[in-house]
């Protein structure tokens, strides 16, 4: 049998140098749990970036894949398929949208959600074109979406960045007027920014946005890539806010691990006409039987009602370790999206020591650790969580100054 080392040889042989893997071959999941190939156990609180929020091999996301696999894979979107239909009602049914259409991932979900704002503005804003976004935002890696996304380091090695968008600060509705001109289609916002950082704003940030594109006509648009599905506590992030965005793009725990995204709209913003738009594989029969299998046990279940719980116990733990160690600055979150944020740059360190002793976490700033378990975690395996972190916490020291 290949051993973990002979894998990792493979991998530096042949694939592209564009990750910074862990050094763990992962070969099995259940719940919350994975193991390697070595047979050791983890808890894994990054659930595939905000993938898993079932778990690892849910019994029924596997039992649909198993089923859909042996009937029809794959069609060309010229014709109908069921399980692509039975995931759009249920989607539908239970937001405050009209119409959807399925893509691969996140990045394409907000590039169909932008390609529909520009034709809004076509017709409707005398072609204005320009989409506002917010920096510490994430909206994927494709041309246009680094472009969107405001992080800087994203961006620097692809520039000119491709033109029509415009960053702006998060949070605050004073930069979005002054950026709005006669050119602005749309503004496109997290509800909550995961990978900016865990950043959430004010009660009453959205509800300003929202008035806001009202006045002026523009296309309220929020990306729940990774704050969709129940990671909030609702089953779409923008619920917590008390607004109706125009435009909704979900992915990441939409497929429950197969990849699938998708743009939603009201009827009003349906402008795309045939030709508009497409995929190949978007919106197959094997991605959205998975799909509704993992959303028919979401609202059944009232999983996103069990994460809104299960996060106040979790955020009260963390909570606790912000008062036992001085050098934590912050804990954050909502649901089960959670930043804990240090005064210093240990959180890489802090990673690796958890790993060692059986927890997977993200580093995503140099100074915040990302919790994003699955929806399913038990206050139990919460507990072993905040052990190993808290243990990690006494023993990592802060970096040496450069």
């Amino acid at each position: 049998m290949t051993n973990a080392t002979d894998w990792k040889a493979i991998e530096a042989k042949y694939y592209m140098q564009v990750v910074r893997r862990r050094p763990l071959v992962l070969v099995r999941g259940e719940g919350t749990k994975v193991f390697d190939d070595q047979g050791r156990e983890f808890l894994d609180f990054t659930a595939g970036w905000a993938v898993l929020n079932l778990g690892h091999a849910h019994p029924a996301v596997t039992a649909a894949i198993r089923d859909q696999a042996g009937q029809i894979m794959q069609m060309s979107n010229l014709y109908y398929t069921t399980p692509q239909l039975k995931l759009a009602q249920i989607l539908i049914d239970h937001s405050c949208f009209d119409r959807i259409f399925f893509a691969n991932s996140g990045a394409e979900a907000n590039e169909g959600a932008s390609k529909l704002a520009r034709k809004y503005g076509k017709q409707r804003l005398n072609g204005a074109h320009e989409i506002i976004t917010t920096f510490n935002s994430f909206h994927g890696r494709t041309q246009a979406m680094m472009a969107a996304t405001g992080q800087p380091h994203y961006q620097e090695n692809w520039k000119p960045l491709m033109p029509g968008f415009v960053n702006v600060e998060y949070n605050n509705i004073d930069a979005i007027k002054r950026a709005t001109t006669d050119k602005t289609c749309a503004v496109l916002v997290e509800p909550v920014q995961g990978e900016g950082g865990v950043n959430v704003p004010a009660p009453d940030y959205l509800k300003k946005v929202q008035a806001w594109c009202k006045e002026k006509k523009l296309l309220f648009m929020v990306d729940e890539v990774q704050t969709g599905m129940g990671r909030l506590g609702t089953l779409f992030g923008y619920q917590q806010f008390g607004v109706e965005p125009d435009v909704m793009t979900l992915a990441k725990a939409l497929g429950a691990g197969a990849p699938l995204g998708a743009f939603l709209c009201k009827q009003e913003f349906s402008v795309l006409e045939p030709g508009d738009h497409g995929s190949t594989f978007g919106g197959n029969a094997l991605t959205t039987a998975a799909g509704w299998a993992a959303a028919k046990v979401m609202v059944d279940e009232n999983i996103p009602a069990k994460a809104a719980r299960t996060g106040v116990y979790f955020m009260g733990k963390l909570a606790a370790l912000k008062e036992k160690h001085s050098f934590v600055r912050d804990v954050r979150g909502m649901g089960l999206l959670i930043g804990f944020e240090l005064a210093d740059n240990r959180s890489a360190a802090l990673m690796q020591e958890c790993e060692k002793n059986g927890l997977l976490v993200n580093s995503v700033r140099p100074n915040t650790i990302r919790f994003m378990p699955p929806l399913t975690v038990s206050n139990a395996e919460i507990d072993r969580a905040v052990e190993i972190f808290d243990r990690a916490l006494s023993t990592v020291p802060a970096p040496k100054p450069a």
